[in-house]
């Protein structure tokens, strides 16, 4: 298994359950979660072995309408 990375998604107002909805639909992701603070939720992701990272990540999300904004964090190692 490769490591995770973990996406944050700012939702325009309005939009984060639809939002939700349409990142379950596309069953990339390994957990999701709604958080509090700048950005509305947290996707915890398993990307293929050898995919590059940026592309699959722009694949994963482009087009979900109601996206403002992402962060993503890349893992390295668990302790």
């Amino acid at each position: 298994m490769t490591t995770p990375l973990f996406v944050q998604v700012r939702c325009k107002p309005g939009t984060t359950y639809d939002v939700a909805a349409a990142i379950n639909l596309r069953e990339f992701h390994s957990e999701l979660y709604s958080t509090s603070g700048e950005f509305d939720l947290l996707v915890k992701i398993y990307p293929p072995k050898g995919q590059d990272i940026g592309h699959f990540v722009d694949q994963s999300f482009g087009g979900i309408e109601g996206i403002e904004r992402t962060l993503t964090t890349l893992t390295f190692k668990a302790f």
